[in-house]
């Protein structure tokens, strides 16, 4: 959940340089490995490049550039059309940079608060806007994952002819339980019983356990009230818009890896019902990535990649799953070296003004209220 008082400082500093070397050494290594171990000489011969390749590698391209825009529309809409196109564009870019340096557990909403907030709005309503980024990231999987599992075919999707298969799909229904978990009580909390979702969090964390974290999960608690004050009376018009780009962007990001099939082995190597299956095993994969300790579920990723889909790619399933991580993957590290130095010293500079005047930045967590 987002929420917690987190300071600016100590949120950037988690974005340090080792972070953004780690996940390429990470990623890179593993598909060495995995490459070494599964290379054999022709292998490039087995690929049907031609004319076609191009085409189909550059609408791997513009599906992932479909995630993004889909992204973007979302958090334009939840800003209530506040954000233009470009503070968006910077906010998702930056936003999936800290994503792909922080374990894939954690994500990069706690950074994304200030990502937003530095964008003019303000510190109750970009606290509020990144949970129900939340929410919608969640219910796309809570309702697409079983509809995936009951259309494609369970067997289909999870292959369950060894151990690994099995285990495989235990790690995916754990981490959908997780999912579903988060959203119900999330729902609960936005749109029935506000306040008693925040006096459950705090009873829970009276536990020895978990005391440490309880005054965080006050501020969770009051983010939860305060978004809830705000969202609930969204139109549903509204809701469907945010749902639909949403959907919009994490389908496109899944259809990359089928554009990129159809590249590296032609229009005939797999029908429509594979297809699906293809989409279906990403999701799965997807689920599967959120208990990854790794930045950006790098190495995770590959590895899983190439063992998951390794009925639908005969050869050189490695070699896909590095395209697949340098089109999905790769160039946000490279745009968020670019923009996130400018971010953070427009940020600095603008606070030292502030406090020089007398004033003080807003700070995400700062206040409960979400203001209109």
């Amino acid at each position: 959940m987002a929420g917690g008082n987190q300071k600016p400082e100590a949120a950037l500093a988690s974005l340090k340089s080792w972070k953004i070397i780690l996940p390429i050494a990470i990623g890179l290594g593993a598909t060495a490995l995995l490459f070494a171990r599964e290379y054999q000489p022709g292998l490039m011969d087995s690929f049907d490049f031609g004319p076609a390749s191009a085409l189909f590698f550059a609408v791997a391209i513009i599906f992932m550039m479909g995630r993004d825009i889909g992204y973007m529309a979302r958090i334009r809409i939840l800003s209530d059309g506040e954000l233009g196109w470009f503070a968006a564009f910077r906010i998702i870019m930056l936003w999936e940079f800290s994503s792909a340096v922080t374990p894939s557990a954690v994500g990069g909403t706690s950074v994304a608060l200030f990502f937003i907030n530095r964008e003019g709005i303000s510190a109750g309503r970009s606290t509020g806007i990144v949970m129900i980024t939340s929410f919608l990231d969640e219910l796309y999987f809570a309702i697409f994952f079983p509809l995936a599992v009951w259309l494609i075919g369970y067997s289909n999707i999870f292959g369950l002819e060894d151990s690994l298969a099995h285990k495989l799909a235990g790690v995916a229904w754990v981490g959908y339980g997780i999912k579903l978990a988060y959203i119900l009580a999330l729902s609960y909390g936005l749109f029935i019983n506000p306040q008693g979702l925040k006096r459950l969090l705090l009873l829970i964390f009276r536990l020895p356990i978990l005391r440490r974290w309880r005054d965080s999960m006050s501020g969770v608690g009051d983010d939860i009230v305060s978004t809830a004050q705000y969202f609930r009376h969204w139109p549903a018009r509204r809701w469907c818009a945010a749902f639909l780009s949403t959907a919009v962007s994490w389908t496109s990001r899944y259809w990359v890896v089928n554009a990129l099939i159809l590249a590296f082995f032609g229009m005939g190597h797999l029908g429509w019902g594979d297809h699906l299956a293809v989409f279906g095993k990403q999701l799965a994969m997807w689920i599967m990535m959120l208990v990854s300790p790794t930045p950006g579920g790098a190495g995770f990723a590959e590895y899983v990649f190439h063992e998951f889909l390794a009925d639908y790619i005969p050869v050189g399933a490695i070699a896909l799953a590095f395209c697949w991580r340098l089109i999905s993957y790769y160039p946000y590290l490279i745009i968020g070296v670019i923009l996130l130095p400018r971010w953070v010293n427009g940020y600095f500079k603008k606070k030292s003004t502030d406090d020089a005047g007398g004033g003080a930045t807003a700070e995400p967590g700062a206040t409960n209220e979400i203001e209109k």
